[in-house]
Formats: C-alpha cells, sequence, structure tokens
C-alpha cells in the first residue's frame, strides 16, 4: 500500500486488506488528528488508486469516520471504482460516508 498525504488530501494505492489495514488506519487517524478545530473541515480520502478492498479494510473506513467525525470533522471518499462503491453500499457505509466518484 502507497499513502501519500497532501494538505486536507490522503491519496491511498494498492490493497486495502488485512494485509493494509494497520498501516493505512496509523495514516488515517494522524491525518484526522492533524485536522485544525474550526479550520479543516473534511478530510478528503483518495481512493482511485485502490485495486481491492475487503471486510477488514472497511472496517477501517468506517473507524475513521466514527473518529472524524467525533472531532466534528467530515469524511469524503473520493474516486470510489464500482466495485468499492458497491462494497459501501452493501455495507451501508454511504448511509454515513460521504462518497464522491471524481479523484482529486
Amino acid at each position: 500500500m502507497v499513502i501519500s498525504l497532501q494538505s486536507r488530501v490522503l491519496r491511498l494505492h494498492g490493497r486495502l486488506d488485512g494485509a493494509s489495514v494497520s498501516e493505512v488506519r496509523r495514516e488515517l487517524y494522524d491525518a484526522i488528528d492533524g485536522l485544525r478545530e474550526g479550520v479543516d473541515t473534511e478530510l478528503i480520502v483518495d481512493l482511485s488508486g485502490v485495486d481491492s478492498v475487503d471486510a477488514t479494510g472497511l472496517g477501517v473506513i468506517a473507524g475513521a469516520h466514527r473518529r472524524v467525525t467525533g472531532r466534528g470533522h467530515r469524511l469524503v471518499l473520493r474516486g470510489c471504482s464500482l466495485q468499492l462503491r458497491r462494497a459501501l453500499a452493501m455495507t451501508r457505509l454511504t448511509r454515513v460516508v460521504a462518497v464522491e466518484r471524481e479523484a482529486v
């Protein structure tokens, strides 16, 4: 998994699965913890480079959503593939997490 952070945009490349979740969770939580209250309103996660996702990867997204909203911010997923959008819909994460098709 390759992860890069620029401003409020976290870009993920590779597989979002059990092998990568520890690294992804750490980077996501670090990015969330770096959001400034009253200044940064959202963390954008660009998933256009994600090849596949499994249940553990979806769990990391759900956990990041809880953490970011608990701090008064918003999580936005961008560049989701059709497969990922379907997985998010099946788990009903699309009801709570903003999902946008366009990559950053």
